[in-house]
C-alpha cells in the first residue's frame, strides 16, 4: 500500500478541478492507504464481497471495501479484538461502513427495499405510522427480518457498531425517506437527522481511536427532492466537524445533477463527499461533474449473479448468448477476459445444475462487472487530470446508450 497506511491520520487533498463545474480529481489519505479520487468502492456487506475474494479485489484494482454497520453489528466485538475491519476481514486496504440506517427503515421493517434509483420498481408503505420500523426522537425500533425479534439501533448505538467494527471511514446516523414521503414529513425528518448527526459526532469522538488509529466521521445529507432542505441542511452540515460527507436519499434519476449539486455548492471544498448506493455509469459521471469522490453499490455483483453483464456498449443479458464465442466486453482488462472467457462458457455455466460451474460464473461475472465501474472511474480521473472530462463523458456516454 502506500506511504500512508498505518499513520493515524485522515485527510483530503484535490489534485485537479474540472473547469466551469464541480468536480474534481483528489487522494483521500486513511490510516490503511490511500483512496485516488474519483473512485468506486466495492461492497462487501459481511466484510467479504460476494464469490469475490479479497486477492481478487486486488486483480481488479479495488481501492475500499464498504461494509455494512447494520449486518455486522452483531459480531462487532469479534471484529474489534480482530483489531478493526481491516484485519479481521483480510482487506488490508481502507474501509467504510454505513450507519445501518437504510437497513432498518427497510429490511428491518419487514416492507422490502427503500424506493431509490437503483430499485425503481420496488414499494415501501408511504405512511410512516403504519410502518413497522418506528423512528422516536431516540432512534429507530424495528423487527429483525433474521430474529423475528425486536430491536433499537439509535445515533449512539450506531457509532458505537461502526466503532467497534472499525472501518477508516464511518457515516452518521440518519433518517432516509421515500420519494412517496411528502415534503412536511421530509422538513420532520430532515430536522431529526440533523440532531442525530449532533449526537453521531458527540458519541463519535469519544469512542473512534480506540482500536489505536482515527477513524473519520462523515455527516450524511438528506432533504429529497427539495432545493431549500437540501441547501439547508448542507449549510448546517458544513458547520459541523465532520471528516467528509454522504450524499443520501431518494433520488428521481432527472434531478440526481440538482440535487448534488444544490448540496455540493454548500459543502466546503476542502473535505471528501460519497454518493451512496448509486453504480450506473451515468450517474457515476453526473456525479463526478457535480462534486462527488466517491461511489458504493451493490447493483453491480448483484446484477453479474442474475445475468446482467455490463459492456462498453450497454448491458447485456447473458443468457442470450448460447454457444457464442464473443468476449464480454472488446478491450476489457478483467481477469475474466483476459483469462479468454466467451459469452457462451459463461451462459453455460449459470445454466449449469452443478453448484460449483455455477459459484464460478458468479465470481467471473462479479469481477468482470465490478472491473467495469472501477475502471470507469480510473478513466473519469485521469480525463479530470489532462482536462477533458467533458469530452470523455460525452464518448463513453455515446457509446454506452447508442450501441
Amino acid at each position: 500500500m502506500s506511504e500512508y497506511k498505518n499513520n493515524n491520520t485522515f485527510s483530503f487533498e484535490i489534485t485537479k478541478r474540472i473547469p466551469g463545474s464541480l468536480g474534481r480529481a483528489g487522494i483521500i489519505h486513511t490510516p490503511h492507504g490511500d483512496i485516488k479520487t474519483p473512485a468506486f468502492i466495492s461492497v462487501g456487506t459481511k466484510g467479504e464481497v460476494r464469490f469475490v475474494s479479497m486477492t481478487d479485489l486486488k486483480k481488479i484494482n479495488a481501492q475500499t471495501m464498504l461494509s455494512n454497520g447494520y449486518h455486522l453489528r452483531n459480531i462487532s466485538p469479534e471484529i474489534a479484538a480482530s483489531g478493526g475491519l481491516a484485519s479481521w476481514s483480510g482487506w488490508d486496504g481502507p474501509t467504510m461502513t454505513d450507519s445501518g440506517g437504510f437497513q432498518v427503515m427497510s429490511l428491518g421493517s419487514g416492507l422490502g427495499k427503500v424506493v431509490s434509483m437503483e430499485r425503481e420498481k420496488n414499494v415501501i408503505n408511504t405512511d410512516p405510522k403504519e410502518r413497522l420500523a418506528h423512528v422516536s426522537e431516540d432512534g429507530v425500533s424495528f423487527l429483525d427480518p433474521f430474529t423475528n425479534q425486536e430491536d433499537f439501533i439509535g445515533p449512539e448505538e450506531s457509532m458505537q457498531i461502526q466503532c467497534r467494527i472499525g472501518a477508516d471511514i464511518h457515516m452518521a446516523y440518519d433518517e432516509l425517506t421515500s420519494l412517496a414521503d411528502s415534503y412536511d414529513y421530509n422538513v420532520e425528518a430532515l430536522a431529526r437527522t440533523e440532531r442525530w448527526a449532533l449526537r453521531s459526532l458527540e458519541e463519535h469522538q469519544k469512542l473512534c481511536d480506540s482500536l489505536g488509529y482515527h477513524q473519520a466521521l462523515y455527516g450524511v445529507l438528506q432533504g429529497g427532492r427539495w432545493e431549500d432542505l437540501r441547501r439547508s441542511t448542507a449549510k448546517k452540515m458544513a458547520q459541523m466537524d465532520f471528516d467528509g460527507y454522504g450524499l443520501g436519499g431518494a433520488f428521481l434519476k432527472e434531478s440526481l445533477g440538482d440535487i448534488l449539486r444544490w448540496c455540493n455548492e454548500e459543502l466546503p471544498e476542502s473535505k471528501p463527499r460519497h454518493l451512496l448506493g448509486l453504480s450506473r455509469p451515468d450517474d457515476i459521471l453526473i456525479g463526478i461533474e457535480m462534486g462527488a469522490d466517491t461511489f458504493d453499490c451493490v447493483a453491480p455483483t448483484r446484477e453479474a449473479r442474475h445475468g446482467k453483464i455490463y459492456t462498453r456498449h450497454g448491458n447485456i443479458n447473458i443468457t442470450k448468448f448460447a454457444d457464442s464465442d464473443e468476449k464480454l466486453d472488446e478491450n476489457c482488462d478483467c481477469p475474466t477476459c483476459q483469462a479468454n472467457w466467451t459469452r457462451g462458457q459463461l451462459r453455460a455455466l449459470l445454466k449449469s445444475q452443478d453448484q460449483e460451474k455455477k459459484r464460478q460464473y458468479y465470481n467471473l461475472a462479479s469481477m468482470h462487472n465490478l472491473r467495469f465501474i472501477i475502471r470507469l472511474t480510473e478513466e473519469a480521473r485521469e480525463a479530470v487530470i489532462n482536462g477533458n472530462f467533458k469530452e470523455y463523458k460525452e464518448e463513453f456516454l455515446n457509446n454506452y446508450f447508442h450501441k
